[in-house]
């Protein structure tokens, strides 16, 4: 009898404890140095799309972004420019909506293949249907940036955060988080600011 109170007891702690214990994460996602797993996802164009059909790549730059979040829109001319000066080195932009399309329309896939087409995107922009990536990557935001190194273990995350430090105005950028991030992979050399707060809208689950 004064076992199973022992036990009842413990149980009881443990349970107040995971209870108020607020710095217990919620939901995981990559870390820095994690191994990010390939997907397969339906571009606006039809085809399906990996990581592994980039054969010549370095790595790559992934972005979680959308047609209807206003920092999405602030940033896009920005990610095209990094996948025109980078997509050439080795890291291409992969972008992927992540967003229920139930909840926000505006990002369904005709939406999507619109926007392409009106600024011109000349990277894979990707449906997360069934919103099965972005858990896996840990994205809140869009957009929210990820960096990847291509290595003989996989593609490992060497930044997760904000492309940069100012998303109202390109002009006013004084630290440019990504491209610093795959100029110090280029260079073979290890990336200073591994991790900043990605600034722009909820994905809507």
């Amino acid at each position: 009898m004064k076992k199973s109170v022992k036990i009842l007891s413990a149980v009881v702690l443990l349970v107040l404890i995971s209870a108020f214990n607020v710095n217990t994460p919620i939901s995981g996602g990559y870390q820095i140095g994690d191994i990010a797993e390939d997907f397969s996802l339906k571009n606006i164009d039809g085809k399906m799309v990996s990581m592994a059909d980039y054969k010549d790549a370095k790595g790559f730059i992934i972005t979680f972004t959308c047609n209807t979040c206003p920092f999405a829109v602030m940033y896009e001319d920005r990610i095209q420019a990094l996948n025109e000066k980078y997509a050439p080195k080795g890291y291409p932009v992969i972008a992927i909506m992540p967003n229920n399309t139930d909840v926000k329309p505006g990002d369904a896939m005709p939406e999507m293949k619109k926007r392409a087409k009106e600024k011109g995107f000349t990277f894979p922009y990707l449906m997360d249907e069934g919103q099965k990536v972005y858990p896996k990557f840990g994205a809140t935001k869009t957009p929210h940036m990820y960096v990847l190194e291509k290595t003989k273990k996989g593609n490992v995350v060497q930044y997760i955060g904000a492309i940069d430090d100012n998303h109202k105005d390109a002009s006013a950028v004084k630290v440019k988080y990504v491209e610093n991030a795959v100029d110090a992979l280029l260079n073979g050399e290890e990336v200073t600011q591994k991790e900043t707060k990605a600034i722009g809208c909820s994905i809507k689950v």
